[in-house]
């Protein structure tokens, strides 16, 4: 497999834009945007909304990359055995599509980190 001149680039898009649709989520969950009303922080779906917040944001800025998408990766799982697989065995049928989909870009973060242009690199200058 040959190393492209772009591969660094577009793995720092993946990251950013996997981190800044998954904080959207937590932002529906604990403040109520984009037409979703907040849920109670001391529940299941708080813990997720805080997960998804604080995990976008590192994931967003490259800091601790690999225990972000860890414990995102997690909850992915969590939450497609927990709400989306009790409707069905098939993703596309049971709306758990987006679960595994997010599971499978945390995997690959977990594997590849948090790539050049980071504050993980910049801060512990790896």
């Amino acid at each position: 497999m040959t190393n492209s001149k772009y591969q660094d680039y577009l793995y720092f898009i993946f990251r950013i834009l996997v981190g800044a649709l998954f904080l959207q989520h937590g932002l529906q969950k604990l403040f109520g945007f984009f037409g979703m009303q907040p849920v109670a922080l001391f529940s299941l779906f708080g813990l997720a909304g805080v997960i998804e917040f604080l995990g976008g944001i590192l994931i967003i800025f490259g800091l601790f990359t690999r225990v972000a998408a860890l414990i995102s990766g997690l909850l992915m799982i969590v939450a497609y055995f927990y709400v989306h697989f009790p409707g069905g065995f098939y993703p596309i049928l049971n709306q758990g599509e987006l679960a595994l989909l997010y599971f499978a870009a945390f995997l690959v973060l977990m594997v590849n980190g948090s790539g050049i242009f980071s504050l993980g690199r910049a801060i512990f200058k790896r």
